[in-house]
């Protein structure tokens, strides 16, 4: 079986970052129509990437799909028929598709300038993700009961990070509309 994705944890919301990324993704699936199911995969995406606790995505979504191809259910109970290769080719064109989807973000973004207020909003964010990974997610949880490498499994985390009590972006501000977005959103409509 194959399992995968892509999403994406920004820190502030740029509209039309959100919409080429969730696009490139969009058109990986379709060009699999047999095996991938954007709308399907988009809504794992929102709901694996979820944290309870906090009432919010971890970020803005993208795909998501576990148990696909030979063996396993998905999750609407039912096995898969295809083939593996036809599976194969799809995660392989999503793999591939992931940085037409990245780097002209990064190219857009990476010479923006940031304040002192923003860095700290980055690594308060940046505990999100480490929340995320250390109590829901099931590679780090299955690393970790399974005597993984530690070092290998604790990799993926950010190395600066903040915590800090009750944080609550200003009104309107830039932070505010990020966390107005920590929800399931259809961003292809909003193109």
């Amino acid at each position: 079986w194959f399992g995968g994705g892509a999403d994406l944890t920004p820190y502030y919301l740029f509209r039309e970052d959100a919409v080429h990324f969730h696009r490139t993704l969009a058109d990986s699936c379709e060009r699999h129509r047999s095996v991938a199911d954007y709308d399907r995969f988009k809504k794992w995406c929102d709901d694996y990437f979820f944290l309870p606790h906090r009432h919010e995505t971890r970020g803005i979504g993208g795909v998501f799909f576990d148990y696909v191809g030979a063996v396993g259910p998905d999750p609407t109970g039912k096995r898969s028929p295809r083939p593996p290769k036809v599976v194969f080719d799809f995660v392989r064109d999503l793999g591939r598709s992931f940085t037409t989807a990245y780097l002209p973000i990064v190219a857009r973004r990476q010479t923006e300038a940031y304040t002192d207020v923003e860095r700290q909003w980055q690594l308060q964010r940046r505990g999100r993700y480490v929340e995320f990974n250390l109590i829901f997610d099931r590679g780090t949880l299955f690393g970790l009961k399974t005597n993984g490498r530690i070092e290998s499994i604790l990799m993926s985390l950010p190395p600066l990070v903040r915590w800090d009590y009750d944080v609550m972006p200003l009104p309107g501000s830039p932070e505010a509309e990020l966390v107005t977005h920590l929800r399931p959103i259809d961003w292809l409509e909003r193109a």
